[in-house]
């Protein structure tokens, strides 16, 4: 079939061993699709697996390891079906995961990017943290999904199914039309990894697309990570990285309040990480606000002409989960 209008593109980096892990489950059940693994240059088996395990995956060589957000940039360069499907490397896929995608880009032409139910591929009667059922923000760039607030994560018994516009869609596995990320000039590269996807669902909402979740497509999720449980380096890019968005996206009119009130925010987290003994996340965290102080010029320059005003959620998803118990989606 060569007029297929996915490509299912997971970007690798010494992944060997997970790629023969999940890679069956994405061939067995991507009929609709072109499978590509983009390979930041790997330094394991990972083009061997792939050329003699899955012979109809086809590769892409980067010429370097430019992260999740440029490896993704570079890798697309060349990708031309129609819809793209940025899935990790750790991700294992149902029957019927693409239809249920390709029927709302076929029928619903303002929907730009779609997110299918993510569940832990560890337990698979939780939702997953990266993603969940769909992402939000709050007014002061705080990312929470329904299905998962901070460190609570929500058993999955069909409370979101549904099919639903959210703000933003998680990279874990990430449908966007290749028109509108070409436009968008694809991930921030400033990003590196971490929140780059936010930063793009932000921007696209800026230009009047919509984000849309949808429970009929299912894919499990190794990842599972929270930011305390992280190394330095993921707190680094986190905190930075959510700086940046709020820099290039927020309305001018909210700009420098929801920033300074921000960088309080994360001095408080920086004291509790010390009253913890984690001095090396404080000490990330000084790092990337010093690393946001030196991209402000470079970034300004990337905002928009227009930011929408209704951007967040709720005001505070932080008041309302450690001061009003709020732990689950309203």
């Amino acid at each position: 079939m060569t007029n297929k209008k996915i490509a299912v593109v997971i970007l690798n980096w010494n992944g060997a061993k997970l790629l023969e892990q999940f890679l069956p489950s994405i061939v067995s059940f991507s009929d609709e699709a072109t499978i590509y693994v983009a390979d930041n240059a790997s330094t394991d088996s990972s083009i061997e697996v792939v050329k003699s395990k899955f012979p109809s995956v086809k590769i892409i060589e980067n010429d370097a390891n430019y992260g999740f957000a440029n490896g993704y940039n570079v890798a697309l360069k060349n990708v031309e079906e129609e819809y793209y499907c940025l899935l990790n490397s750790d991700v294992e896929v149902t029957a019927n995961w693409l239809s249920p995608i390709l029927s709302i880009f076929e029928n619903e032409k303002e929907i730009a990017i779609i997110q299918p139910k993510i569940l832990d591929f560890k337990n698979k009667e939780l939702f997953e943290y990266a993603g969940a059922a769909g992402g939000f923000i709050d007014k002061y760039g705080y990312p929470f999904c329904r299905g998962r607030i901070f460190d609570t994560i929500e058993k999955d018994l069909n409370q979101y199914d549904d099919e639903r516009e959210i703000f933003w869609a998680t990279g874990a596995c990430f449908f966007v039309r290749k028109e509108v990320y070409r436009k968008l000039n694809g991930f921030d590269g400033d990003f590196f990894a971490h929140q780059e996807e936010i930063d793009l669902c932000w921007r696209a909402f800026n230009l009047g697309y919509k984000a849309k979740y949808t429970y009929k497509s299912v894919v499990y999720h190794v990842g599972g990570a929270t930011l305390n449980e992280g190394n330095p380096r993921k707190t680094f890019l986190n905190f930075r990285n959510s700086l940046l968005m709020l820099l290039k996206n927020l309305p001018k009119n909210q700009l420098f309040s929801i920033i300074f009130i921000r960088l309080i925010l994360d001095g408080i987290a920086g004291i509790q990480f010390i009253v913890k003994g984690k001095f090396k996340h404080c000490f990330a965290i000084v790092k990337a606000h010093y690393s946001f102080f030196g991209l402000i010029s470079r970034n300004l320059k990337k905002r928009n002409t227009i930011q929408r005003q209704n951007y967040y959620y709720t005001k505070s998803i932080v008041y309302r989960y450690f001061v009003k118990n709020g732990k689950v989606f309203e």
